[in-house]
């Protein structure tokens, strides 16, 4: 029974990458819709509550409705219907396009329709997200964690699925260990995927983080600190302590925003002997 689920697993990896290349990549110079594209009425579609995409930027949605104003929504979105909703039917690719559309004024927006279940559907929209790299890091790997747990999934059997080594999925899922300040560095983009490798062997790995924001180290620099503590807690002593840094700027942000009535904000860069006041 085990390799006939794995035999499956590998047929419909495959599938997967046929689908998602017909709706899920960047169009060609003259782009042709899918022979099966149609259009529906924008509010047919809902949103997808497992997508693995969990931010999304209003300054990249605004640039994404110009863009869909000035030559409208040129590759489709891929949904599925709705169990017992007629003419309903759920996003697996395409939120930010149908988000976008809603903003520019659509009425309607091509879509192909696909009967997936809901494991294909998480697969297609993980597939779709990653190869247009519109996962940050740690939503990626809690995507793969997610059909690793509920589809039980070897990494070996999601690295074939989703068209990526089994060394990165491995990696990736990885960063899922570290620290929680580690993962919100790497969810705003502050971190990139290379710094967090570095940061994964060493004992206090949120002070490197810290460090590699606040100087903005390069990938090598974080791994070289990561590889020689001495260096890392020569580096932490040059800088000045951030927890009574952040104390006296709070302090001071109340006491401007008291005195003015208005809101407050001071960005202090200590290392430049500089701030900003907004």
């Amino acid at each position: 029974m085990a390799d006939d689920d794995s035999g499956r697993k590998k047929r419909l990896g495959r599938g997967l990458a046929a689908l998602i290349g017909e709706v899920g990549n960047e169009p060609p110079a003259d782009p042709r819709p899918p022979r099966d594209a149609r259009k529906v009425p924008i509010e047919f579609l809902t949103a997808n509550p497992r997508n693995p995409r969990k931010s999304c930027s209003e300054i990249g949605i605004d640039e994404l409705t110009e863009s869909v104003r000035a030559r409208g929504i040129v590759q489709p979105l891929l949904v599925r219907p709705v169990p017992g909703r007629p003419n309903a039917y759920e996003i697996i690719a395409g939120e930010r396009r149908w988000r976008a559309a809603q903003k520019a004024g659509l009425h309607e927006v091509p879509v192909v329709v696909r009967e997936v279940t809901d494991q294909e559907a998480l697969e297609l929209a993980i597939i779709e997200n990653v190869q247009r790299a519109d996962l940050n890091p740690i939503e990626e790997a809690l995507g793969y964690d997610q059909l690793v747990a509920e589809f039980s999934y070897s990494q070996s059997e999601l690295a074939k699925v989703i068209g990526k080594s089994r060394s990165h999925v491995a990696n990736t899922m990885r960063l899922l260990k570290l620290p929680n300040p580690v993962k919100d560095y790497l969810a705003e983009g502050l971190l990139t995927a290379g710094h967090a490798r570095a940061l994964i062997t060493v004992d206090d790995p949120a002070a490197l983080a810290e460090l590699i924001v606040e100087k903005g180290l390069s990938v090598r620099e974080a791994e070289r600190l990561a590889q020689d503590p001495g260096a890392l807690k020569r580096a932490k002593g040059s800088k000045p302590s951030k927890t009574q840094s952040d104390a006296d700027t709070k302090a001071l942000e109340k006491r401007l925003t008291d005195g003015l009535g208005l809101k407050v904000a001071i960005n202090h860069k200590p290392d430049k002997g500089a701030g900003e006041l907004r």
